[in-house]
């Protein structure tokens, strides 16, 4: 199906539709993010300037930003344009990161190693630099040290997340992950958390009117009740009369920055563990 899809798309970019193809990347965010990533994975060069300006508007949606580095990244002309963006220091914040690990593991080894000057892999346990992705891909780990990594108060996803009935419930429960993720997936799931949110997982801040804020997973909504699951796994309903606003956050309510708390060894224990966790 996916196939099909990148050969339909090719044949559009072949035509003369791209100035239907751009009205619809201005459209409807669920439908620009899934035609941005037909376009990433047609891996025509006529794509290129439909991406490339997608990555560089500030204003559009983040998932659909993100969606257009992982298109760019899959050929060599678009890989090296993510690479200049970097060293032209013309790449958001919140962008570096994705654009890291996706340049990481792309097969033109001199785009990896100038990616890697620009735009390096976020830090692991003692503020060293972790390995390339496509070394940890490779790695094989220890799926029970893993398992106690997942459980350990430093790591702490236990404490987010339930795996076969144990842990807590805020975030998605994994004890099928390893049949929904393939590895390299579930690396970019630790590194870059708020780079694939799960549906029904995206947190909001609250404003009340007496002044105080929540912030959370809105986990159900009446004409007169907002209950929102902090991460802590505590529920509290709210009056809708007391709330002042409210706003969907662009990060992942997964906190950044759990690759710090683990050696590069348990990183990879800990994958090898989620990624044994199937049906």
């Amino acid at each position: 199906m996916r196939e099909a899809g990148a050969e339909a798309m090719r044949l559009v970019l072949a035509g003369d539709s791209q100035k239907l193809i751009e009205e619809k990347l201005a459209g409807e965010s669920k439908a620009a993010v899934a035609l941005t990533q037909a376009l990433g994975n047609s891996g025509s060069k006529e794509a290129l300037p439909l991406l490339g300006p997608i990555v560089r508007n500030e204003q559009a949606d983040l998932a659909l930003r993100r969606e257009a580095i992982r298109g760019l990244a899959k050929t060599e002309q678009g890989a090296t344009a993510l690479v200049q963006l970097a060293r032209d220091q013309q790449l958001s914040d919140e962008l570096k990161t994705t654009a890291s690990l996706e340049l990481s593991k792309v097969r033109w080894e001199s785009i990896r190693n100038d990616a890697a000057k620009f735009l390096p892999l976020p830090a692991g346990q003692n503020n060293r630099p972790l390995p390339p992705l496509v070394e940890l891909i490779r790695r094989k780990g220890n799926a029970e040290n893993g398992m106690r990594v997942f459980n350990t108060a430093t790591a702490a996803c236990a404490s987010c997340h339930k795996v076969k009935g144990q842990g807590t419930e805020v975030g998605p429960d994994l004890s099928e992950i390893g049949s929904k993720l393939a590895k390299e997936a579930l690396y970019e799931s630790i590194i870059d958390p708020s780079a694939g949110i799960s549906f029904g997982y995206e947190a909001h801040q609250v404003e009340l009117k007496s002044g105080e804020e929540a912030y959370g997973l809105i986990v159900s909504e009446t004409a007169d009740e907002l209950a929102i699951k902090s991460n802590t796994g505590v529920v509290t309903r709210y009056k809708k009369a007391d709330v002042k606003s409210r706003q969907q956050m662009k990060l992942s309510i997964m906190p950044v920055g759990l690759v710090q708390a683990m050696s590069p060894d348990d990183l990879v224990d800990l994958i090898e563990y989620l990624g044994s966790l199937k049906k």
